[in-house]
């Protein structure tokens, strides 16, 4: 078990952490390597270049927060799960975006560290409602979110641009009483 890493929250199988400008070639090699997962959904960095400023955007601007979602056996990034315009004040509220990576999709390691962003997102920074946009055809997007507890809120017409094109999306959205609601716990 790798018990070097700085986790911000640990699971049974994986931890979460932030990006760091030093995992750019595994991170970029997971890219090259999901191609044919990701596409046409997602285009995450694959060279050293754009993985540095993609990772430095996470890393500097205060309306982010990204995660490498790792396995704990062997630290190896089985995929991120980035919280992107987070606004504070009376909102509290922030967008999800993740991508497994090939070689750990379909064995709930995705699963695990969204519950684990989830509760980091409602617990130390204090967010009350997290949403994710996903198209109505990326069946594994959609799956992983309603399994996150995230419920359908509704559907965006050309929402965002993606590959050349807007795309639509259906809005999902999970609050801090739904996600305490299903573990039991109190809400903050």
């Amino acid at each position: 078990m790798t018990d070097d890493l700085d986790y911000v929250a640990e699971g049974t199988r994986v931890g979460i952490r932030p990006y760091a400008l030093t995992d750019a070639e595994e991170f970029t090699a997971r890219s090259r390597e999901s191609r044919d997962l990701h596409r046409p959904w997602l285009f995450p960095p694959d060279g050293a270049d754009a993985y540095a400023t993609y990772a430095g955007r996470l890393i500097e601007d205060p309306t982010k927060h990204g995660f490498l979602v790792c396995d704990r056996e062997s630290g190896a990034i089985a995929g991120f799960i980035n919280i992107n315009n987070v606004v504070q004040g009376g909102f509290r509220c922030g967008a999800l975006g993740y991508g497994a990576f090939a070689h750990a999709a379909g064995r709930g390691l995705m699963s695990e560290g969204l519950a684990l962003v989830v509760r980091h997102a409602f617990g130390p920074l204090g967010l009350h409602r997290l949403e994710i946009n996903a198209q109505p055809a990326n069946t594994a997007s959609i799956a992983l979110a309603r399994r996150a507890g995230f419920r359908l809120e509704g559907f965006s017409p050309d929402f965002l641009f993606i590959d050349g094109a807007w795309r639509d999306h259906e809005r999902w959205a999970i609050t801090a009483e739904m996600a305490a609601a299903a573990t039991g716990a109190t809400s903050g």
